[in-house]
């Protein structure tokens, strides 16, 4: 297959703000605290996440500070308290547009409580790009940058079905949050790779984790409690799926039931290659966060706007291949992770 161009490394190497507060905005750059990253007034770009302990998000943040660096801008960041946490995210629009940021990248927590409040900041001209995570509708923000969701949940879903081999399966899906789109598209895509539906009668179990470890350590014991022959699980992300290895290993079950997942971040690239994880679909957050810093950059010297969907790639990642499913083996995944 065509591989995927590397990351920046230098992106891999980049120190992260610390001690963000969900509604604080600090400022990162060469010169901390300064008008901009070299103390020379530069454009000044907004970044809001979810959280600021995820992982994910933690790489995200990097990525974007080192383009900032890159192209003499400032980066402003703030995240939620938690991962839903909208009106954290909504105080955090309304700061940044009072600071006089150029743009706004943002990982919605609620793709659709969020849109009046970006609708508000697009009024005063400032750019806002999503990343990860698409609003809804679409066009309440300018761009997209991210991951095709419903594609790296199918590849993990024609993953599964392969490796079943034909085998009945009793499927648990651990899931993120109601109404968050990128949690919506990963579960679709991956009964779609599986040739199923949620009315199929080989979906024995669903719980929300939020992307936690311990809620999913949680999620899968009262999933195998409902149905104790679980022989397939689907996690929204790493941390979910290395909590429900935990409750499985509690069961002497770990061996015997196929864990799929997303994100292909070091912890849970290194799982796939400890055989915890079967297959997971990787993701690439540097690269989103880079590319809205450029385009933010971009809008504020040429008036040039960054429009539609970015796609930033993913790529399926085991060292269990199955036959007809492209994908690459742990040494590539570790050489692209991120966390």
């Amino acid at each position: 297959m065509s591989r995927i161009p590397r990351p920046h490394l230098s992106l891999l190497k980049a120190a992260a703000c610390t001690g963000l507060a969900a509604l604080t905005l600090t400022a990162c750059g060469s010169g901390s605290g300064s008008d901009s990253a070299d103390g020379s007034g530069g454009v000044k770009v907004g970044l809001i996440t979810k959280t600021d302990t995820n992982p994910f998000f933690v790489k995200m943040k990097e990525g974007a500070e080192q383009a900032a660096k890159e192209n003499g801008a400032e980066l402003v960041t703030a995240a939620g308290k938690f991962d839903g946490d909208n009106a954290g995210q909504v105080t955090a629009i309304e700061n940044m547009v009072a600071s006089g940021v150029k743009g706004i990248l943002i990982t919605p927590s609620d793709s659709k409580a969020i849109v009046p409040a970006i609708e508000k900041a697009r009024a005063k001209g400032v750019l806002v790009i999503a990343l990860d995570t698409p609003t809804e509708p679409d066009s309440a923000v300018d761009a997209l940058f991210a991951t095709d969701n419903l594609r790296a949940g199918e590849l993990i879903g024609q993953y599964a079905k392969a490796a079943m081999k034909g085998r009945t399966p009793k499927i648990a899906t651990l899931d993120l949050a109601p109404g968050v789109s990128v949690g919506v598209q990963r579960h679709d895509g991956f009964l779609k790779g599986f040739g199923i539906d949620d009315k199929d009668p080989a979906v024995v179990c669903s719980q929300d984790t939020g992307g936690d470890q311990a809620k999913g350590q949680t999620a899968m014991e009262n999933c195998l409690q409902k149905e104790p022959g679980i022989n397939v699980v689907y996690t929204i992300n790493e941390p979910a799926a290395l909590g429900a290895y935990t409750a499985l290993k509690a069961k002497g079950r770990e061996k015997d039931v196929l864990i799929v997942s997303v994100d292909g971040g070091c912890t849970g690239t290194r799982a796939v290659k400890d055989g915890k994880i079967a297959a997971t679909s990787q993701q690439y957050p540097l690269k989103m966060a880079a590319q809205g810093v450029e385009a933010v950059v971009t809008y504020a010297k040429d008036g040039k706007k960054a429009s539609g969907y970015t796609d930033t790639g993913v790529t399926l990642v085991t060292d269990k291949a199955q036959n007809g499913i492209t994908s690459e083996d742990t040494a590539y995944g570790l050489d692209n992770c991120w966390g």
